[in-house]
């Protein structure tokens, strides 16, 4: 089977059943001594065997051919890919503002446009993460990927990827998200050219947070969360998938294609989500909430409140508070914040700069906020009810300071002018 997707099951973190030929999972069992048709049953797990049941994540894919056919893995060269330690240039304390770059003339596709921007922590220990960007215009057809460092969280924002994986088809375009487990094999098929965010988790999975106060109701829904249902290739020949090991790219060769998998049960999945579906939550009398309230996904530590990764997202949504000032105030923090631009104009950055499929880094204690131009208006403007539209913006944020690579730092898409944004704040002190 090849070509279109045979639909999605909705739900985060169920676990799902789905067979794309019918008789293909079996019964009762979950490795029966000839599994039918002639499949192979294998397990994924995607946590330690003995994690919490409530946290314990694992699929039986029922195969072709299992994963363990294919010859040696050889090491290829990493590109403009780079993982931890992220200690290629010195971490500046300054703010650091990317423009979007630009989508290639020849032909790359989705894994050979990925670019790290930044990245923290430690892989082989198994926290911190690694932020990329991607720009494509090439399907890849023969050749396939697989991230055993990490989960990958796509975040598309120009042209729509079809995203074939061994589980299943996922179409995904502006507004969505995906999210690649670590270890699950794909392919990407574009239509044109693309750009968009990665972020690389490299510690405990992403879920969705606790809701605490707020109650049962709000932010992203579970059910709004689409798995695939099951498809497959049965496909012979040459195929090339390469695998992110240790932070460097290996290359093995397969006789079949890995996307085999007829039939899968389990909860460990890709997944994807519209950001458009995010229910906000925000005041209805006066100040300004932490950014908190827009968290949709988040991978947490050991210790309580203090994310590895959150990944958060700012929608069209209703101002309404009174006496206040409502974009973000200036502040510094402990977290570390990558923030991107899917479409529109964020509120803050009202005097230009932050453009779709751009970013920005505000690392721990370095001071940010409104720019002039958006801090003279909005201290100015007539409070009433005013819809933020026509926009979506999103944040990583991290626990760790985000060490920028040496591309980051020397690509002509560097804004080094950033700072001069908040240059426009005089004092306007005056002592009665």
């Amino acid at each position: 089977m090849k070509g279109t997707s045979m639909g999605y099951m909705s739900g985060f973190g169920n676990e799902f059943a789905t067979e794309a030929v019918k008789g293909a999972l079996p019964e009762g069992r979950n490795s029966p001594q000839k599994p039918a048709l002639g499949l192979y049953a294998e397990q994924l797990s995607g946590t330690a065997f003995t994690a919490p049941r409530t946290a314990n994540k694992r699929t039986w894919m029922y195969r072709i051919r299992p994963s363990v056919v294919h010859k040696p893995y050889e090491r290829i060269d990493n590109g403009l890919i780079r993982s931890t330690p992220f200690a290629e240039v010195e971490t500046t304390p300054n703010q650091l503002r990317w423009s979007a770059i630009a989508i290639p003339t020849k032909p790359t596709t989705f894994v050979q446009g990925i670019v790290t921007l930044a990245g923290n922590g430690d892989l082989t220990t198994h926290s911190g993460c690694a932020i990329h960007v991607y720009a494509a215009n090439a399907s890849m057809t023969d050749s396939f990927f697989y991230n055993a460092d990490g989960e990958m969280l796509i975040v598309p924002q120009e042209g729509s990827l079809k995203i074939l994986t061994e589980l299943g088809i996922i179409d995904v375009e502006t507004y969505e998200i995906c999210v690649i487990p670590r270890g699950i094999k794909f392919r990407v098929e574009v239509s044109g050219g693309v750009r968009g965010y990665i972020l690389e988790n490299y510690g405990a999975l992403l879920k969705l947070p606790d809701l605490g106060p707020i109650g049962a109701n709000g932010l992203a829904y579970p059910r709004d969360f689409l798995t695939p249902e099951a498809w497959f290739e049965n496909r012979t020949g040459e195929f090339k998938v390469v695998a992110k090991f240790q932070g460097n790219l290996w290359q093995g060769t397969y006789d079949h294609s890995p996307l085999n998998v007829v039939a899968w049960h389990g909860n460990y999945a890709p997944y994807k989500y519209d950001l458009r579906k995010y229910q906000c939550i925000n005041t209805v009398t006066f100040d300004h909430p932490d950014p908190s309230i827009y968290t949709v996904l988040t991978a947490p530590t050991d210790t309580p409140g203090t994310a590895n990764i959150d990944f958060v997202c700012f929608p069209p949504r209703w101002m309404v508070a009174e006496d206040t000032f409502r974009p973000p105030w200036f502040h510094r923090n402990f977290m570390n914040e990558f923030m991107g631009l899917i479409d529109g104009m964020y509120d803050a950055k009202e005097g230009g700069g932050f453009v779709p499929g751009g970013s920005s880094l505000h690392n721990c204690m370095s001071g940010h906020g409104p720019d002039a131009d958006t801090y003279k208006k909005m201290s100015e403007v007539e409070l009433k009810p005013t819809k933020i539209d026509g926009t979506m913006a999103f944040m990583f944020e991290t626990r760790f300071v985000c060490r920028p690579t040496a591309f980051a730092m020397q690509c002509a898409e560097l804004q080094n002018d950033y700072w001069e944004c908040w240059q426009g704040l005089v004092p306007e002190f005056t002592q009665k």
